[in-house]
Parts: structure tokens; sequence; C-alpha cells
């Protein structure tokens, strides 16, 4: 574990911790069983961090993606440059949240630095958070890919109902996995990792296969799509900017092992091996698989495409047995994101039962019986069967999954602009921590996101509308919605009803006596009306 390496400006505190609240025990002895409770708890090494990273970013993104790019820019050259463009934008944001990660290493992520920069008002930086992340349901559309692809394996017609029962058995069980056993569930998110990254191997050496000139097409039907890479180059800035932020998307996840440092065998070291690690590989990977996209498969063909590049790219190499086959290795790479997002966001409704914002904080705050946040896995896969299964096919179920991804960019947007923040007074706040990301970093993330959050507003050209008949902004305006709605929550319960109560709110923090497991609760302090 690191030393703190930040603190408040003097007299402005973050937290109230209840004199004796730890060291009421008897002499030193129930510390000493709360800190290797605390240290029983870490059993997340290097390669599990790396994995985590790994099996959030990599879903179904990179198989399918591509082939939207190539439409939306126009041209092998442009795209492949778009391609650059978001792997800098994922390696700014892994040195931001690698900055942030070693200077806190806990539980929570963003939650824990926002709240460490955004300390006035009180409280309020909790409450807008709470709202995104008790109402969004990430995985959910991943859980539906997979049942997708698992029907297409089978050969089965899919439709609303099948489709999405074998997402619920898909996402139930990544719930009971990691809510029954940690160490279980983080095997297999390693080996489902694993496997994903064979797949990409796989993909990568077809495309050398390729270049060799060795696919299964007629001569003059081969590829020669690197002789003239800019042919057909877009003039559509909504093109270019819809293409982007697609690719952007396609990165998100790097962050995904900040949500569970207080579980990570030394967090500081581990998350500057894994965090790097792990996007630079996926970049490097991403890059060759878009090059052996391009070398396999004709470019009138991944326009035309009606599902995944990669099922081209198999058929063309390989055969058509093969195209099957990666209906397969598809469901289990969405199967290992679905056990990742579930894995870091349990976790984050944990921390804010720790934290006392949640009603009955406690239930939400335990690790028990399995020593794993049970609770707030259990929230989140109820989100996220409830997002799965109401609404109907077409606008309502699109507007639902494309509403989840966008609160993304306005969390990362403060996140970058709390850490500017702090390297613009780092002498009054003793930020030192163990890596920094540099100021050009940094600004250059925020802006990335500042345009992730803008871009959605461009008006779309005819036909490029992602919805039938619902507005294309709508999910932006409803995302935003969400996050006020934590204000609104927070405006009741920490101004309005201590000022008719006659109390303010302190932050106390609990210990668990038996898994050494941190908590805290609000308390009413009474306000001294004679002073």
């Amino acid at each position: 574990m690191s030393k703190f390496t930040g603190s408040a400006p003097e007299g402005d505190s973050h937290d109230f911790k209840e004199p004796g609240t730890l060291a009421n025990s008897e002499g030193g002895s129930e510390v000493g069983q709360l800190q290797r409770a605390s240290e029983a708890k870490r059993q997340i090494g290097i390669v599990s961090a790396v994995f985590l990273i790994v099996n959030r970013v990599i879903g179904t993104g990179i198989f399918a993606t591509p082939g939207s790019i190539l439409k939306l820019s126009g041209s092998v050259g442009l795209s492949l440059f778009i391609w650059v463009a978001g792997m800098l934008i994922a390696l700014a944001g892994t040195a931001v949240y690698l900055e942030f990660g070693t200077a806190i290493p806990k539980n929570g992520g963003e939650k824990n630095y926002l709240e460490y920069v955004f300390r006035k008002p009180k409280f309020l930086t909790t409450g807008l958070y709470t709202g995104y992340v008790v109402l969004l349901g990430w995985a959910s559309g991943n859980s539906v890919v997979f049942g997708e692809y698992i029907l297409h394996a089978a050969g089965v017609e899919v439709d609303r109902w099948n489709q999405r029962g074998i997402g619920l058995a898909c996402i139930t069980t990544a719930f009971l996995i990691h809510a029954t056993s940690v160490k279980w569930g983080i095997r297999l998110q390693n080996l489902l990792g694993t496997i994903k990254v064979i797949i990409i191997l796989i993909i990568v050496v077809a495309g050398w296969v390729a270049l060799a000139g060795h696919v299964k097409l007629p001569e003059d039907e081969k590829p020669h799509n690197f002789r003239d890479a800019f042919e057909g180059t877009t003039g559509s800035a909504y093109g270019v900017v819809t293409a982007l932020y697609n690719v952007i998307w396609s990165y998100i996840g790097y962050s995904n092992a900040n949500y569970a440092l207080s579980e990570t065998k030394n967090p500081v070291r581990t998350l500057k091996i894994a965090a790097p690690l792990a996007i630079g590989v996926i970049s490097v990977l991403y890059m060759f698989v878009n090059i052996a996209y391009f070398a396999a498969v004709p470019k009138d063909e991944i326009l035309a495409a009606q599902r995944l590049v990669a099922a081209s790219l198999f058929r063309n190499v390989f055969g058509g047995t093969a195209e099957r086959a990666l209906s397969v290795f598809v469901a289990l790479s969405a199967f290992g994101n679905v056990l990742s997002v579930i894995f870091s966001q349990g976790r984050l409704v944990q921390e804010l039962g720790r934290e006392g914002i949640l009603p009955y904080s406690r239930f939400w705050a335990s690790n028990r019986p399995f020593n794993a946040p049970t609770a707030g896995l259990f929230e989140h896969w109820a989100v996220s069967v409830i997002i799965m299964l109401a609404p109907p096919p077409g606008d309502a179920y699109n507007f639902i999954l494309n509403l989840i991804s966008y609160p993304l960019a306005i969390i990362n947007t403060f996140v970058a602009l709390g850490l500017i923040y702090l390297y613009l007074n780092r002498k009054a706040w003793n930020w030192n921590p163990p890596i920094s990301a540099t100021l050009p970093v940094v600004i250059f993330f925020f802006l990335s996101n500042i345009y992730l959050v803008i871009a959605p507003f461009v008006p779309p050209e005819d036909g490029q509308n992602i919805y039938d008949e619902l507005p294309y902004w709508l999910h932006c305006v409803v995302g935003f919605g969400i996050i006020i709605a934590g204000g609104v929550y927070w405006v009741i319960w920490a101004k309005i009803l201590p000022k008719i109560g006659g109390y303010e709110l302190d932050r106390v923090t609990l210990y668990d006596e038996i898994d050494g497991w941190e908590r805290s609760v609000f308390v009413k302090r009474p306000i001294d009306k004679t002073q």
C-alpha cells in the first residue's frame, strides 16, 4: 500500500472520522486483526488486473466496429488514422486513471477521485455520482450479444425472446460466479481473457496469410485495399465525428482495474504494470486486426456486410466452417465482458453503500456471506435484467443501450478537469502521486471527452439517424438527466431535510470486525442554535 499522496488545503476536510471507531480496541490487537483481514481479501495480482482491463475493453466491438468505421470514413487510409486517434485518447485516459489510482489505491475508481477534488458543496459529488452508478445496467448489452451469437452458432433463428432468454442466463451466471467465489470468478475472467487474445492473434495471423495472397477468393476478387488507401474519403463531418466516437468507445475499460484496488495485491505496483501493459497490447492488436481485415476482405464486401467483418475474414481465409466457429468465439468474448463489467459495477454499488449514501447502506456495504460484494452485484444484475427484458425491440431498446454509455463521457470530463485543477494547485494540495500523467496529456484527455459529450448533438445526415422515430439527441439529454437526478436527491437529503430537522450530516468511518472492510455511515449532528 502506498503512503497517502495528497491532502486538502488547510481547513478543507473531506470526511469526518468518529474518534475511537478503530482505535478503541484492547490495545493494538484488534487493529492488527483488521489489518490482517483487510490484506487477506487481496486476491488480484498483475495477471488478473491485466485481464480485468482486457475483458472490459475487448467485448464484441473489434469484431464488428471496423466495418462501420470504414462506412463512415469512406476510405481505408482515413479509417486507420481514426483508429490511431482513438488509441492515443485511450492511452491518455490510461495515464489519467493511473495517476489517480496510484494516489488513491482503493475500490471505487472515479467516485473516489471526484470526491477527493470536488468537495464543496459537501457530499454533492457523491449524490451526483449515485444516479449514474445505480440506474445504468452496463452488463445488459453484451449479455444480449452473447445470446445472439450462441444462437447463430447453433443455427437457430434469432428472435426477441430466445436472444434475451440466453442473455438472462449469461448475466445470471456471471452474477452467481462473482457473488459466491471471487477467486474462481477471477480465474474464469483470466481464462476468457486469454481466449480473447488468442482469437485476436488468429485474426492477425490470418491477415498475414492474406497479405501473402492466400485467400479463398477468385483472383479478380482478391482485396487490394492498400493500393489507393484514401480513395473514397468522405467529406462528411458527421461521418468522421461518428467514426471517431465509435473508435473511442471500442477502447472504454482502461480504468477497470481501478474499481478493485482494495482487493489488489500491492495495488500501486500492480496498477503501474497492469494498466499500461493491457492497453498497450490491446492498442497494437487493434491496429493489426484492422490491417488483417483490409488484407483479407475486399472493401465492397466490408461495406455490404450486415454483421461481423471478422466473419468475412474467417470465411475468406479458413473457409465457411470457420465462420460458424467465430460465432462461438464472439459469444465467449461477450461473456468475458459481462463478467468484467458486473465485477466492477458491483463494487461501485458497494462503495456507495460504504459511504452511507444509499438507503440500508450496511446491507450494500457488506461482504458477507462469501467475502464478495453480493448485494452490489445483485443490484447491477437486477438493473441490467430490467433493461434487457422490459423494452420492446426497436427505438426503445436502442435508446436504453445508447443511454448506458453516454454519461461516462461526462464523468471522464470532470475526472480530467479535477486532475488539471490539482496540477494547477499542486503545492496547496500536496499532490505528489507515484506517477504523473503530465498536464498536456490530461488536457488532451479532457478535450477528447468534451468532444464525446458534444459530438452526439451534431445533426446526422439523411439516413444516418441512430433511431427511426426518436430524436437523435434523446439519450444525451436523458444521460444528463440521470446525473442531475442524483443532484436532486442530494438537495433533499443533504440540504432540505437537515434544515427542517435542525441537524447537519457528518460521515463516520466504521470497520467490519470480521472481514476488515471499512464503511461509512451518516450521522445527524444536532445544530446548537444557542451559538
